[in-house]
């Protein structure tokens, strides 16, 4: 859990990441997950396009069979191209 400074800093980050969004998918997931939390929306799922779905699961199957990288062996990727 986070504690109430690192938990402000956070949310002025997500802020300003999500006044730069220019992606509409993304946005209507927050969009979707934020009803969802409000329990003004159905499974926030369904909400997702097909295309989300197929990658989340994509990613929960690459999850559980061990094909993961930790945040350095990612950036270090990123950085090569």
């Amino acid at each position: 859990m986070m504690n109430r400074s690192a938990s402000k800093s956070t949310k002025k980050e997500l802020v300003i990441w999500i006044e730069s969004l220019n992606d509409d998918s993304i946005i209507a997931l927050l969009h979707s997950i934020k009803l969802s939390s409000e329990g003004k929306s159905g499974d926030w799922w369904d909400e997702l396009t097909e295309s989300d779905r197929v990658n989340i699961l994509s990613g929960i199957r690459d999850l559980e069979q061990g094909q993961t990288m930790n945040s350095k062996e990612f950036w270090k990727e990123i950085a090569n191209g």
